[in-house]
């Protein structure tokens, strides 16, 4: 269920609503400054053009990711709208996409759809690489038999607010309405650390605080880094 209450007219709603149209879910927020709407498309826009060209080279560094190796299997703990877990399934990657709003994973299964019906090599990945789940991450992770723990556990929590007043792109203000701050993060990553085979990838803005104070390694860009952690009980894997 989306626990949301079904409207007819939007146009006195305030407020997020989740949106069908003819061509697509989306997500729109109403008010005369309103940002457009929100919705996932992994064959058009920058997605789908960022899957052609190597734009993300320090994600696929984090993950592990190397082109003379088996590519891992990655749990993507908190997917979002599915960006970086649609990137690493492009690589070869093979990844399971937990969400836990209902809202989100929606907008993505709505996405998965419409690639598959226009795009065949899209339809393959998603059949063979990329599983898309509406659960919560931590229960997820916690029931894992050795068997089913993935190589990687990839963590993006919602980032910390801007102290700045430069405002946040549109996506990312969206996505804070609907989910709100992630103040589990820590706790997940511990989870993590218990469920990964060799490593737990969290994605932080450059000047956020670690959710843990040991990382094994740190990549990082203009705006945004990826800390690299061991899992727990094991040795720490050599980069």
């Amino acid at each position: 269920s989306l626990q949301t209450e079904l409207i007819a007219q939007i146009d006195n709603h305030v407020g997020l609503v989740l949106t069908v149209t003819d061509t697509r879910l989306e997500l729109r927020t109403s008010g005369k400054r309103a940002p457009g709407p929100v919705f996932v498309d992994f064959v058009g826009g920058s997605l789908g053009h960022s899957r052609t060209v190597n734009r993300f080279g320090m994600l696929f560094k984090a993950i592990g990711l190397k082109k003379e190796s088996q590519p891992p299997s990655v749990i993507d703990a908190t997917a979002g709208l599915c960006h970086d877990a649609f990137l690493m399934a492009c690589e070869g990657c093979h990844v399971t996409a937990i969400e836990r709003s209902p809202i989100l994973h929606a907008l993505i299964v709505d996405g998965v759809h419409r690639a598959i019906d226009v795009d065949n090599d899209l339809a393959l990945i998603f059949q063979e690489r990329l599983q898309v789940m509406h659960a919560d991450a931590g229960d997820v992770l916690a029931k894992l038999s050795p068997q089913q723990q993935p190589d990687v556990v990839y963590l993006d929590p919602m980032f910390p607010p801007r102290t700045k007043s430069a405002l946040v792109k549109k996506e990312m203000r969206v996505l804070r309405s609907v989910v709100g701050d992630d103040e589990d993060s820590a706790a997940l990553l511990t989870t993590a650390r218990h469920s990964a085979k060799r490593r737990v990838v969290v994605k932080r803005m450059k000047h956020a605080p670690q959710l843990a104070a040991d990382p094994m390694a740190c990549f990082q860009g203009k705006t945004t880094r990826f800390d690299v952690y061991a899992p727990f009980a094991k040795s720490t894997q050599r980069l």
